[in-house]
């Protein structure tokens, strides 16, 4: 394995509820990155279908209305849409960090597949979704996926794991060399503007400093058009305003590896990273950490 890896961070608007579309968006990627050199390519959390921004306004006819159409449009982690996907980053010799809405009978879960080159396919689901993303999201066993492969012993975790110490914690310890840090983008309650790229941002930061790894952060871009939604109570008042499409990739000092693309541009943020650079732990804390590899709840699978 070479030390010098290319990454790449998906910085893009979901196919929202069309799974036909967003796997072809998905394929899509897979192709120019591979056609540009990427070794490693992440895309943002949920990213099929997109992630239930809904959620925010409380309106039940919103939730049945979408709840249904969400489910429909989620993957199966047998399905024949990951095996597309799979059979892509075959072809291209990618290995592809992407984040989906995983269906199993009638629940949902938020899960992270790590596709490999040779088909391997390992799929961790997010134990704990925050409250608001239980309203669509089942809680399951967690997991954590850290895995050694061609690009490197590469971990990731979706979005709010991240403020979660336990599993951060645990990550961390497995000696990742790169992270993926999955984001699902930004759109926010009137009031509630704590929760943006600023804070993300710094948390990738962190993170990249307390692990001394690498950190590629996608984030998914949710446009103001079509999500903004007014109170008719009162109309001065914006009840859900999109936004987002802030990618990072930064060194395990923190600093950018490349210049970020516009706010809300959609594109592939792309790096050259020295994987020398990186602080490995001993090999006796690595022969310890091997059961992060093969989470209890993962499902591995040959695609190609």
């Amino acid at each position: 394995m070479s030390n010098r890896v290319r990454v790449g961070a998906v910085q893009a608007e979901p196919k929202w509820l069309n799974r036909i579309a967003g796997v072809e968006q998905v394929i899509g990627y897979i192709e120019t990155a591979g056609d540009r050199g990427v070794d490693l390519l992440a895309f943002p959390e949920t990213f099929l279908p997109g992630f239930p921004w809904w959620m925010w306004l409380k309106s039940v006819d919103w939730g049945e209305e979408f709840a249904s159409r969400y489910l429909a449009n989620s993957l199966a982690a047998d399905g024949l849409e990951l095996q597309a996907i799979a059979s892509a980053a075959n072809r291209k010799g990618v290995t592809v960090s992407l984040g989906f809405a995983e269906r199993a009978e009638r629940e949902v879960f938020m899960s992270q597949a790590l596709i490999e080159p040779d088909g391997t396919i390992t799929i961790v689901r997010k134990g704990d979704p925050t409250g608001l993303e239980r309203t669509v999201f089942a809680r399951s066993a967690g997991g954590t996926l850290v895995r050694d492969t061609l690009c490197g012993r590469v971990g990731v975790l979706g979005g709010s794991d991240h403020w979660r110490s336990e599993i951060s914690a645990r990550t961390r310890s497995a000696g990742e060399q790169i992270h993926i840090a999955a984001w699902s983008g930004f759109a926010h309650c009137e009031g509630d503007e704590l929760f943006g790229p600023e804070l993300n941002t710094s948390t990738c930061v962190r993170y990249a400093m307390d692990a001394a790894a690498y950190v590629v952060a996608p984030v998914a871009v949710v446009p103001v058009t079509g999500w903004e939604v007014v109170d008719s109570r009162i109309p001065d008042r914006r009840l859900l305003r999109g936004g987002g499409g802030v990618s990072r990739i930064l060194g395990p000092n923190g600093l950018e590896m490349a210049a970020p693309l516009a706010e809300g541009t959609e594109g592939l943020l792309v790096a050259d990273l020295d994987l020398s650079r990186t602080s490995r732990l001993t090999q006796l804390r690595r022969v310890g950490s091997t059961l992060h590899a093969e989470p209890s709840n993962s499902r591995s699978a040959r695609a190609v």
